[in-house]
């Protein structure tokens, strides 16, 4: 007897095992932030027995989303995929490849309002109807990490960081004199020093509501303030005042090793430079000009979405649904947000963790979120929404690099920038005018790199 009751209970088990209904999820999360993933992943999975969401780490961003489409014309792609911002056009293009997630919920009966989502961050993965295409996930904004003890050292007040850049060469100034060699670098400087100051002056980046609008968008970006930005970084680059560190994370890491006295960076780098700077720092609004009308506006998000893809069968997008509003809960995302430094990307996650009193403990990521929810979004700050945005920035940043070697003057650099990025966006029109969807993206090439974090 005893025997045919364990052999019942391990057939049910299986059985119910069995019944399950698995869930494929793609994502490009390795090392820490790859762990914390799959914690959340499996404290969904211990909440119901239904569905069991799957997730693999598929390498880099780009490498993960060009994956996640070539698999789904096969029929055999994920349910879910973590695509970066900037591959948000391609995914739109890629109509019969995906399922729109404000769509997806509706129909499996799930609640999710993008009222409910920080407007900043909504309005990037949203159509121009206002609902949601793919669930806000992973979203960071840049911010200015500075060295409080360099601070000390220099005579300069610790608590108080430069807020416009008219602030910074007093600041930096007194950090040359006390020794330091770098003492103001980037990371990411398409996105920190040309997309985001766009946005933070509430200025176009491109025409048609930076391609929100339609496909036809030209690039704007070399306004008289642009022009005057890089040009301020280049006389100060000269000077020994601003350090190119390189197109990536190379100046976080300079920063965390002491190198560099300022940094400006992703927030989601945090509780990372918590965890690897031997020294006090302090976080602070990313500087603005006081001299541009309306600026401070908000910052952009960098980051990443999850996107349902197309073709599979309505009791798996049932899965999917369940797992997405549970993702949105506001007691997830705030332990998201707390655990990982990614912004909050629903007020009530961001209410819930004031409210437990995490902002008076850990004052730094309030920084962020402050930044995005500063003013509502306008037409020219809901987003950039490109055709081959990833090869736009390369050449963003190529053209920069020109200006940082004394090659080329700022306004020619960024003049050469648009047009070359245009030539990009004209082909990305012709191939998909009339609906055509894209042939799956190719891999950008470039040489050796360090290892993507994402922002």
């Amino acid at each position: 007897m005893r025997k045919i009751l364990v052999s019942t209970i391990l057939a049910l088990s299986c059985g119910a095992a069995a019944a399950q209904q698995e869930i494929q999820f793609w994502h490009a999360m390795g090392g820490a932030l790859g762990a914390e993933l799959d914690a959340l992943v499996q404290r969904f999975n211990d909440s119901q027995k239904e569905f069991r969401v799957v997730g693999q780490h598929k390498g880099s961003y780009e490498d993960t989303m060009i994956g996640a489409l070539a698999a789904q014309r096969t029929g055999s792609g994920p349910h879910l995929v973590q695509v970066y911002e900037v591959g948000t056009a391609h995914m739109i293009a890629a109509k019969s490849a995906i399922r729109p997630v404000a769509q997806l919920m509706a129909e499996n009966h799930e609640r999710l309002e993008t009222g409910a989502f920080v407007p900043a961050v909504a309005s990037y993965f949203s159509d121009n109807a206002g609902k949601l295409l793919a669930l806000p996930f992973n979203v960071s904004t840049p911010i200015l990490f500075y060295n409080k003890d360099a601070f000390r050292k220099a005579g300069l007040d610790p608590q108080k960081a430069p807020q416009t850049w008219y602030e910074m060469p007093k600041a930096m100034g007194e950090l040359v004199n006390a020794g330091y060699e770098c003492v103001y670098t980037t990371v990411w400087p398409s996105w920190v020093q040309i997309e985001n100051m766009s946005n933070w002056h509430n200025q176009d980046f491109a025409t048609r509501d930076n391609g929100l609008g339609g496909l036809d968008a030209k690039l704007v970006f070399n306004t008289h303030l642009m022009v005057r930005h890089v040009s301020m970084l280049a006389s100060w680059e000269r000077s020994g005042y601003f350090t190119y560190s390189g197109r990536r994370i190379e100046g976080e890491r300079r920063f965390a090793r002491g190198e560099c006295a300022m940094v400006t960076a992703a927030s989601s780098s945090y509780a990372e430079l918590r965890r690897e700077a031997k020294f006090d720092f302090g976080v602070a609004q990313l500087p603005h000009y006081d001299d541009i009308r309306g600026a401070p506006h908000h910052t952009m998000i960098g980051g990443a979405a999850l996107w349902a893809l197309a073709g599979k069968k309505s009791a798996e997008y049932r899965g999917v649904a369940k797992f997405l509003a549970w993702l949105a809960r506001p007691e997830v995302q705030a332990e998201w947000h707390q655990r990982t430094g990614y912004v909050p990307v629903t007020r009530a996650a961001y209410e819930l963790t004031a409210q437990k009193g995490f902002y008076r403990e850990n004052p730094g990521h309030e920084i962020a979120i402050k930044q995005l929810l500063l003013n509502q979004p306008t037409r020219e700050s809901r987003g950039i929404r490109l055709g081959d945005f990833q090869n736009i920035r390369l050449i963003l940043e190529e053209e920069l690099e020109s200006v940082w070697s004394g090659k080329a003057p700022p306004k020619l650099a960024l003049d050469r920038a648009a047009e070359r990025g245009d030539l990009l966006l004209r082909k990305f029109e012709r191939e998909h005018r009339g609906g055509t969807e894209p042939d799956v993206p190719k891999r950008v090439p470039r040489g050796p790199a360090p290892a993507q974090k994402a922002k």
